[in-house]
């Protein structure tokens, strides 16, 4: 008997993990939405803004060449200095200072810091709040379908700035003076938050009511999934484009809404200025001639929001199946 070479197999499981992420990659950029994002020039430029604004905000304590929230660094002697390229500038303040003498470039860094920080976890907070309201009342409908959205019509009642100023107006007249600047930054989070969970719970009610129709929900139902699986793990994946939209386009509002509360003295105190209490400081000095202290935030600001709204406009039409 002659012994047999048997051929060495290599693990189909091992060379499948090792082709996903590359299938995935391909994927991505073989699909619409990647060829709707390459076909728009405007949309790219957005993107590429945006991703700028996120850098900059992350590399704050590289770039700035002060640290504006640290009182030591400051002196008063280098306060309402112009910018740079006047004739009354001088180095390193390229954009000028402020009253404090911050560098209002360093200033500026830190500040975006702030705003995209509330932005984001205000986002994340309606978001994961209106999601799972919306799970629930399109789920399992009747009274609590009922009481959810007899909540949120009321709520769309009243502008989202309003019921912002009710919850920062609260927190202040409950905690008074014992809030520091993070307690400040939280209750700003959790204002923003519950100004915008309605339209996600909207969304993702009419989506639920649609798919719990479906075949693969009652075979669910019918192995004996929980609920929470089925909503989650099921139902929940095919409400995400829309999520995503409204998700980028309320991180806009999110950040405006806190430069509002910021601008009318209701958001981050002066020490730890946000993009909007930097306005706010910098509008007391406008007619008195220092233009830039109020000019370069502002410019800042306006450009953040456009790219984002152009950015949440874009997603929009790409993933709306009836524009394609």
């Amino acid at each position: 008997m002659s012994d047999t070479a048997v051929p060495h197999q290599a693990n189909p499981n091992a060379s499948h993990a090792g082709a996903t992420p590359d299938r995935w990659l391909r994927r991505a950029l073989a699909s619409d939405v990647f060829y709707s994002f390459r076909r728009s020039r405007l949309t790219m430029a957005a993107a590429a803004v945006t991703l700028l604004f996120f850098l900059l905000a992350i590399l704050a304590p590289l770039l700035a060449v002060q640290n504006p929230f640290d009182p030591a660094q400051l002196q008063l002697m280098n306060s309402r200095i112009a910018p740079l390229w006047t004739a009354d500038g001088q180095s390193p303040f390229l954009l000028g200072t402020d009253e404090q003498g911050r560098d209002v470039f360093s200033a500026i860094l830190y500040g975006l810091r702030l705003s995209l920080v509330v932005g984001v976890l205000g986002v994340l907070f309606s978001g994961t709040l209106g999601i799972m309201l919306g799970l629930i009342a399109g789920y399992f409908g009747g009274a609590v379908d009922g009481l959810i959205m007899r909540i949120a019509d009321v709520q769309l009642t009243f502008p989202a700035i309003l019921i912002a100023l009710l919850i920062n107006g609260v927190a202040k007249s409950m905690f008074g003076n014992r809030m520091d600047a993070m307690s400040t930054l939280a209750v700003l989070v959790f204002a923003i938050g519950l100004s915008f969970w309605v339209q996600y719970a909207r969304t993702v009610r009419g989506s639920v009511m649609v798919e719990k129709s479906k075949d693969y929900v009652a075979a669910a139902q019918l192995i004996g999934l929980p609920a929470p699986v089925i909503m989650l793990r099921h139902v929940l994946p095919n409400a995400m484009g829309p999520i995503l939209v409204i998700a980028t386009i309320n991180l806009a509002l999110a950040i405006i809404t806190e430069a509002t509360l910021s601008f009318l003295g209701a958001g981050m105190p002066d020490t730890m200025p946000s993009l909007g209490t930097l306005i706010r400081i910098g509008n007391n000095y406008l007619f008195a001639g220092e233009w830039w202290i109020v000019a370069f935030p502002g410019f800042a600001l306006a450009a953040l929001i456009l790219s984002i709204n152009l950015l949440g406009d874009w997603l929009r039409d790409a993933l709306n199946p009836k524009l394609r």
